[in-house]
């Protein structure tokens, strides 16, 4: 919406199909540009990544459960189904198997999690896969004994959940900017190799780094980077004589 105060004439077409899938869409013609929350892998052949912004990967839980951060090893063994007890978490003060919840495989999220706190094994039969990660915040928040790996946009106290400290660094956007919190990661745009759309460029350029883009990340949950940090100076209009 921002951007098209920019460019009037450009017209989106948005297909909310997880970011593993946005790729391959990219990468068979059928999209102009996606966007990404992992970093590039071997099977992304064809493909230019370039970074936009940073995000965090919070942990949630729900607002009842007590413990305020994990150790990233005890978020492994709970996705791995070495712990399934929440007596079996120091602190946790309750006892109850652990609802546990997680992404589809077509989402970057899940190839993130699976490399970052999985080193690479996958999840659990008992970790509950869902289509948005929205739909994982919603989970959480309706249920005391679950945990999920939810983006910092939809981790805020409105959304029900509580963001846990993740060896003991808050899921917070001081914390991401540096890089201090174990889970933050990038936001990246996806453009095909070979002739790229000028358009989606330009796009992916203003994203980056103009001030506008940076105020409606910031409103929308992720962390600007690269954005610039004052305001375009308004042209003083010429006077007729």
């Amino acid at each position: 919406k921002a951007y098209k105060k920019e460019e009037p004439n450009v017209k989106f077409v948005f297909n909310a199909n997880n970011g593993n899938a946005g790729v391959k869409d990219v990468q068979a013609g059928r999209s102009a540009f996606a966007i990404q929350t992992r970093p590039p892998v071997p099977s992304d052949t064809g493909t230019t990544y370039a970074k936009l912004f940073l995000d965090g990967l919070c942990i949630d839980v729900n607002p009842q459960n007590k413990p305020d951060g994990l150790q990233i090893s005890q978020v492994k063994d709970i996705y791995t189904t070495k712990v399934t007890d929440w007596s079996g978490i120091p602190g946790a003060g309750r006892s109850g198997s652990i609802s546990v919840f997680g992404r589809l495989t077509t989402a970057g999220l899940y190839t993130f999690f699976q490399s970052a706190v999985l080193a690479g094994e996958s999840p659990g039969t008992n970790v509950t896969p869902l289509d948005k990660d929205g739909e994982v915040a919603v989970a959480v928040s309706k249920n005391a004994d679950a945990i999920g790996y939810v983006g910092l946009a939809n981790s805020q106290p409105g959304n029900g959940v509580k963001r846990l400290k993740l060896n003991g660094q808050p899921c917070e956007a001081k914390a991401i900017k540096s890089l201090k919190y174990p889970l933050s990661r990038f936001g990246w745009i996806v453009l095909p190799t070979n002739n790229p759309s000028r358009i989606a460029q330009r796009f992916g350029d203003w994203v980056r780094t103009s001030y506008a883009a940076g105020q409606v990340l910031a409103k929308a949950g992720a962390v600007p980077v690269f954005n610039a940090t004052k305001p375009p100076k308004a042209k003083k209009k010429s006077k007729k004589r």
